[in-house]
């Protein structure tokens, strides 16, 4: 028996690594292409986009990573079905739940991996990206300037440089800044460096020629300069303030009613988001026992299994969609929370109840009686 359920927990592994890699390949490219301006508009080295779009791959993978499983699960179990060689283990002796082992035992360590990575994983992963993102965005590092091209750093200013010296410093630095409605500056330098200040970041430009046009009066002014600054970019506390729901702690969010900053409404998603935490990566276990339960329990058929994989994957379908519109009641209004769980525990009592209380003689006369061809 323990080769026999090494033999298919092996198969369904193999499957769930296959599926999964190759629903996160196509996702992986389709989440990519939202920062592909990145790269054009501000001129972000390869290896930061790799880094931004893999920082996403622990969410993905959770999302995925039930899905996959009962794919799997359901290819793997029609398959030796459709070899006899679950009619094979019947005549054997071997009963539904002996042969849902299995895809119990993989479930089980898909749910306890799927754990850590909805309160580790991706916690870490979503504050790693949106600090990154952030960055890219709206700090100004050599990163983001390409030597000999205009570079857009926000609405109405743009910054050009020639070239980047060893030590950090710029050379040759043209600022075109009409951020002012009333005014469009034109500042040009030898040389200039970015530092980081509370108020965010500055450029500060030495030996260079300050020009300003007004455009209410058309009054043109020059001023040479030694030194000069300028203020561009987001301050440092925009990036606290942007911190998401997902960024944050179980326990934060499951005692989110304790915030008095927040409204009830965000107090309400704050904890159905630290349940749902909970409650997700079991998901993993239902799809792994659904997916084979139907075929485990159900009669063999010549003519092919379509009927119990249709009730199979329109269980998986039903149970996704109910967690939805569930999740999205509890936000509105906490009452509806129970019903998340509920979700989880009757889809999983029932199969395992079917698994170990299924009667195969009494199903077999049942089937004849109705006409249906068994074997």
């Amino acid at each position: 028996m323990k080769k026999l359920n090494k033999y298919i927990s092996k198969q369904i592994l193999v499957g769930f690594l296959l599926v999964t890699f190759s629903l996160m390949s196509i996702l992986w490219l389709t989440q990519s292409l939202r920062f592909v301006d990145l790269i054009t508009g501000k001129g972000i080295p390869v290896s930061i986009f790799v880094k931004m779009t893999t920082l996403l791959m622990p969410r993905l993978f959770s999302i995925l990573s039930p899905i996959s499983l009962f794919v799997a699960v359901l290819f793997v179990y029609n398959r030796m079905l459709s070899d006899r060689e679950l009619v094979v283990m019947k005549a054997a002796g071997i009963s539904p739940w002996q042969g849902a082992k299995p895809a119990f035992i993989v479930g089980i360590f898909a749910c306890l991996f799927n754990i850590y990575t909805y309160n580790f994983g991706i916690p870490a992963a979503e504050r790693a990206f949106n600090e990154l993102e952030w960055q890219v965005k709206h700090d100004v590092s050599h990163l983001m300037f390409r030597e000999g091209e205009f570079t857009l750093l926000q609405l109405n200013l743009t910054v050009f440089i020639t070239t980047h010296e060893k030590d950090g410093s710029l050379s040759g630095i043209l600022v075109n800044d009409e951020r002012n409605p009333k005014s469009k500056v034109t500042i040009s330098a030898e040389k200039g460096r970015v530092i980081y200040t509370d108020t965010g970041p500055k450029i500060i430009m030495v030996n260079g020629v300050r020009q300003e046009l007004s455009r209410e009066s058309g009054q043109f002014s020059t001023l040479t300069f030694d030194r000069y600054s300028v203020d561009f970019g987001m301050p440092q506390s925009k990036k606290q303030r942007d911190a998401g729901v997902r960024e944050k702690g179980l326990f934060e969010l499951l005692n989110a009613r304790s915030d008095t900053s927040l409204s009830e409404p965000e107090a309400n998603r704050y904890i159905v988001e630290g349940n749902k935490r909970l409650l997700s990566p079991f998901y993993n276990l239902v799809f792994a026992i659904l997916a084979c339960t139907g075929l485990l329990v159900g009669n063999f058929n010549r003519r092919g299994q379509a009927k119990l994989i249709s009730y199979s994957i329109l269980g998986m379908v039903l149970i996704q969609a109910f967690d939805l519109v569930f999740g999205n009641l509890a936000v509105k209004n906490i009452y509806w929370l129970p019903l998340l769980y509920l979700n989880l525990i009757l889809p999983l009592a029932a199969c395992i109840y079917l698994l170990f209380f299924y009667n195969p003689q009494h199903f077999s006369h049942r089937r004849k009686a109705e006409g249906s061809p068994d074997v």
